[in-house]
Order: C-alpha cells, then sequence, then structure tokens
C-alpha cells in the first residue's frame, strides 16, 4: 500500500500537472496540431507558427520524423512550448519526455496511460469524448482534458451540457474545428483553448509557402481577442 505521504506527493504532482496545462493553454488560443515529414519542413512550418504568435505546437507521432521533431524543435526553437501527440503507451510517453516535450497529448485514455502521466513531471492533457471517460481520468486527479473528436461527440453542445455537473474541468477541443467555429468553442467558459489542423494546409507546406502559414497563424492568434 502506498504510504500517506506518497499519496499527498501524487496529489501534488497533479496539482502542478493541471497548472502547467492552465498555463500552457493560455499561451495561445489554438495549438497547431502538426504531422512533420523532416527536418527542413519541421523549421519551416514551425518557424513560421511561432513567429504569427502561436507558440503552443503539438507534434504528432503519426510520422516516423514526429519523435525527432521534438528534440530538433526544442533546440531550434526555444520560445517555443513543444507538445507530443497522438502518445499512445507510456512506451511512448517515456520516448518524448526524453526527446524533450513539455506536455503530452493522447487522443484517448487508459488506465494505464492516465497512471504514467499521473507519476510524471511532463504533463499528461488525456483525450476524452464522454462523461464516464472524463470521471475515470478524475480519479487520478486530472482536471484537464483533450475533448476528441470534439465535433463528432457532441462539440460546443457536449462541452456546454458538462459545465454544469462538473464545472471544474476545462478542455482544449480537437478534431473538427476550423476558423468557421473555433470562437464558438472558445467563447465557452471550460474552453482554455482548441487544437487544430488547418493552419497548415498540404499545398502551402509543400510549396514551403511559409509566410502564407505565419499568416495563417496570425488569424488564429485574433480568434482569441474578445
Amino acid at each position: 500500500m502506498p504510504s500517506a505521504d506518497h499519496h499527498i506527493s501524487l496529489s501534488q504532482r497533479m496539482q502542478a500537472n493541471n497548472a502547467r496545462i492552465d498555463v500552457i493553454c493560455a499561451s495561445a488560443p489554438v495549438v497547431p496540431v502538426l504531422t512533420l515529414e523532416n527536418a527542413e519542413q519541421a523549421l519551416g512550418v514551425c518557424t513560421a507558427l511561432v513567429r504569427g504568435g502561436l507558440t503552443v505546437l503539438e507534434i504528432t507521432l503519426r510520422s516516423e520524423y514526429g519523435l525527432k521533431a521534438i528534440k530538433q524543435l526544442k533546440m531550434a526553437l526555444p520560445e517555443a512550448i513543444i507538445g507530443a501527440g497522438t502518445v499512445l503507451t507510456p512506451k511512448q510517453y517515456d520516448a518524448c519526455v526524453e526527446a524533450g516535450a513539455d506536455f503530452i497529448v493522447s487522443p484517448g485514455s487508459t488506465a494505464q496511460l492516465l497512471q504514467h502521466g499521473s507519476q510524471s513531471d511532463v504533463p499528461l492533457l488525456p483525450g476524452i469524448a464522454s462523461v464516464s471517460e472524463a470521471m475515470e481520468a478524475m480519479v487520478f486527479g486530472y482536471r484537464r482534458f483533450k475533448l476528441f473528436p470534439a465535433s463528432i461527440v457532441g462539440g460546443t453542445d457536449f462541452l456546454k451540457s458538462i459545465g454544469g455537473p462538473i464545472s471544474e474541468l476545462k478542455f482544449c477541443p480537437t478534431g473538427g474545428i476550423k476558423p468557421t467555429n473555433a470562437v464558438d468553442y472558445l467563447a465557452l467558459p471550460n474552453v482554455m483553448c482548441v487544437g487544430g489542423t488547418w493552419l497548415t494546409p498540404a499545398a502551402l507546406v509543400q510549396q514551403e509557402d511559409w509566410r502564407a502559414i505565419e499568416v495563417l497563424a496570425r488569424n488564429a492568434v485574433a480568434l482569441g481577442t474578445p
């Protein structure tokens, strides 16, 4: 059985991790969700986004270069907050921490991953798609979540509904978020920021039109201005 001191330290760590997520999500209204293929692309895309004012970036593990991109960007863009996305297992979690990730994001959550995250000083933003999943994560001390896929599981209506009975929870909705509906999400009191893939259209990335991506980033920053 863990000692009382152990319980206190876990509780304190989760409070600190929730507070760290708050700080990260307050840094920009939109978190670009990025799948990067190589070093040149990673530097071009992410430099443009940071210049445009989006300093929090979620680098997914959907490509083979994802882990290397985290390490590369931590060195190249020290002013940026680099998160690791699409993390599914504790092994991936540890690899991302070793690469220098500032925070971890998962599309869903398992008890194993939630427990692992609760024991790490690098905070986890776990994905949930239902009230029951949120309640299961709350047992481990989580109060900040990624709602995914947001548009499919109820979008703003879901967030308004859960805001009453469990008002202490806050979310970063991701999935189906666009400039046209991002403002509706950001207006909700239990939304910290939104995640989106619209900031890096394939055509612009292929053309290496970093200036156009910077403009998209500036427009995204403006979405958070009342």
